[in-house]
């Protein structure tokens, strides 16, 4: 009911199981959206995508631009960024093969490289030239709950992190690995979704926290699977302080700042306002460390 003229397409996963039985349901939804794009608009997706090459394969009437990072792809793709930081703060972008402009901002991620990929390419086509959207990007500071600065107390960095499901988790984490090296990640992560918490992606769920340090699950909802899952990880891998399930934020924030080290970031991933934990943690650590 949308009927775009301008349209992106973003990474393609199932979730919300409440809702549809399997992938196949959502990309059929997005195929409903897809036929009302006129002949004449613009569509704008990632080219590693099998569940958005299924969706456009049933039926595409429009024009369709894609993206790509690198030469994650064989072929040439109509935008792409070739990396000039590794955690995705700098990047040139490229049209066509054609340099367009340096973007340098303060966000990492190669999600975020993908999003300024196809906001570049969707501006475009409404008439913003392409070195205009990168000098406006450049200025764009990012948005609430996405890698945001709560808290700085000492060498320890709290963020707010609006990831919840393993993709987004995995490419949080590893912008941020990017950017900090060696220095220690603790990661505070709810499955806190109707999807999460049926269990659905819990085979890649403790694999996407793998670049963290330390990781604490929060099991607010009391989800029988979550420390039966983390349980037969530390058995089989031997890793029985790397991953822990508490369930509640006061024994969290006791175990982040159980062996803290002096210089830390912490990022807390939920999709919702996981108790307060944010606030909570950044106080105690106040109050400690201040």
């Amino acid at each position: 009911h949308y009927r775009p003229n301008t349209l992106i397409l973003n990474n393609l996963e199932f979730d919300h199981a409440d809702i549809f039985d399997n992938v196949e349901a959502i990309e059929r939804q997005f195929h409903h959206l897809v036929r009302t794009v006129p002949s004449q608009g613009l569509i704008v997706r990632p080219a590693l995508d099998r569940h958005l090459d299924n969706a456009l394969e049933m039926g595409c009437w429009s024009p369709v631009q894609d993206t790509a990072i690198g030469s994650e792809i064989s072929r040439t793709a109509d935008w792409r960024a070739e990396l000039l930081a590794e955690d995705g703060s700098r990047f040139m972008v490229i049209h066509h093969e054609q340099p367009v402009a340096t973007l340098k901002w303060g966000l990492t991620g190669l999600h975020n490289v993908r999003n300024a990929l196809s906001a570049i390419a969707a501006a475009r086509h409404v008439g913003v030239t392409p070195d205009h959207a990168v000098a406006a990007l450049c200025r764009f500071s990012g948005v609430k709950r996405r890698m945001e600065l709560v808290g700085e107390i000492g060498g320890v960095r709290v963020y707010d992190d609006f990831a919840h499901h393993p993709t987004a988790i995995a490419s949080t984490l590893e912008g941020l690995r990017n950017r900090v090296g060696d220095e220690p990640i603790l990661a505070i992560i709810e499955p806190r979704s109707n999807t999460m918490k049926q269990g659905v992606h819990k085979q890649t769920l403790i694999p996407s926290a793998a670049l963290a340090d330390r990781v604490l699950w929060g099991n607010l909802s009391d989800m029988d699977w979550l420390p039966e899952l983390v349980g037969s990880w530390q058995a089989e891998h031997g890793e029985l302080d790397h991953h822990r399930v508490e369930a509640s934020v006061e024994e969290l924030i006791e175990k982040a700042l159980e062996g803290l080290p002096e210089t830390c970031h912490i990022v807390i991933m939920s999709n919702g306002g996981f108790g307060g934990i944010h606030r909570k943690l950044v106080a105690e650590l106040e109050k400690r460390r201040g």
